[in-house]
This record gives structure tokens, C-alpha cells and sequence, in this order.
């Protein structure tokens, strides 16, 4: 598939069914996440893959643990794929995918979270490639600000140099696979 083509057929899903990927399209994702652009050439992202769907659920709800909606600048994302925005029932961040990427940044460096957001894009494209659903989720830095969360971190020798910047949520879409919105207008200019 051409790549302009993938880029308009990718969707953020929030909405899985319990079916786990494949490790070999896992493995696949994440290589497609080493290859992303990256400041300087550093190379400084790393990414924890949990192929595990209890151990994904627990993240999740410690991705929503703390959420502020107070921080909001918008209210409504889709009646077709809600989140968490639209619905506050909603109690797991990652939406009940079996299988998530954490990305993790250095936590001292200018372009970390522009290197781990390049990183997540090249697998969510990836992702779709490969007929899997995906989501970009944020609140990484939260997420592991707890107990639980820095007993993770040990366990999975995350150095404390690090920070998780965002994850990648990976599963299969239940239920029809969302439309694209029509594009906004006036959303760029060409200067010659």
C-alpha cells in the first residue's frame, strides 16, 4: 500500500476484542518504532512491549488512575470509538487492548518526547499495515508515578534516567472499523 494511503486508512481504536497479536507482528511493530526519525541520530527511545493482556489491563488502569479532566481543552473525540474524554465509565486507559508499547524517553534531554511521539507514529502505521488496531496513548509520566508503577520500572530495568513518554496500544478492532472524519479546512498555507 502506498504510504499516504496507510497514513489515511490508520485509526485510533479504543474499542478490542480479547484476541492476542502475533509476537512476530509485535516484533515487527516495534523494529518499525527503532527505525523512526530521532534527534540527532540518538537513537535514545526505548520501547517495553507487554504481550501480556492481565499485565496490559493493570497499566492501563494505572494510566487513568490520576486523570485530571480539569486539563481538558476539548470534550467530545466519537460516539463510533469513545475515550475515556467522552466517557468516565471508562476505567482502563488502553481500552482493553491485549497488547501494549510502552515508550520510554530520557528524562533530561530537549527532544524526548518528540523522538518517543516519532517512535509510537512509525508503529501505529506500521500496526495498521499489518491489520492491527492501535492507539497512541499519552500520560505515560503518570502512569508510573506510584508504587506499582516503579516496581514495573525496577523489574524491567527501566534506568531511572528514563521516563515513559507515551504507549502504543495494539489488539483488533471490535466491531466495525471507524470511517475517517473529513479534514478541517484552512489548516495550512504554502508559502512560495
Amino acid at each position: 500500500m502506498d504510504i499516504l494511503d496507510l497514513m489515511k486508512e490508520r485509526r485510533a481504536i479504543r474499542k478490542y476484542t480479547d484476541r492476542q497479536i502475533a509476537r512476530e507482528d509485535l516484533e515487527k511493530i516495534i523494529e518499525a518504532g527503532l527505525y523512526a526519525p530521532n534527534a540527532g541520530g540518538g537513537q535514545r527511545a526505548r520501547i517495553v512491549a507487554v504481550h501480556n493482556k492481565e499485565l496490559a489491563k493493570k497499566i492501563g488502569k494505572l494510566n487513568l488512575a490520576h486523570f485530571d479532566r480539569n486539563k481538558l481543552a476539548g470534550g467530545y473525540v466519537s460516539s463510533e470509538q469513545p475515550s475515556n474524554i467522552d466517557d468516565p465509565t471508562i476505567k482502563n486507559g488502553f481500552y482493553g487492548a491485549p497488547a501494549v508499547c510502552v515508550i520510554f524517553g530520557s528524562k533530561n534531554f530537549l527532544y524526548s518526547i518528540p523522538d518517543a511521539f516519532c517512535c509510537a507514529e512509525n508503529m501505529v502505521l506500521e500496526a495498521t499495515n499489518l491489520g492491527i488496531a492501535s492507539c497512541i496513548i499519552a500520560r505515560g509520566e503518570e502512569t508510573f508515578d506510584n508504587e506499582v508503577g516503579k516496581a514495573l520500572l525496577e523489574e524491567w530495568n527501566v534506568p531511572d534516567t528514563d521516563i515513559a513518554r507515551c504507549f502504543v496500544i495494539l489488539g483488533y478492532c471490535n466491531g466495525d472499523y471507524p470511517q475517517s472524519k473529513p479534514r478541517k479546512a484552512g489548516r495550512y498555507l504554502i508559502v512560495e
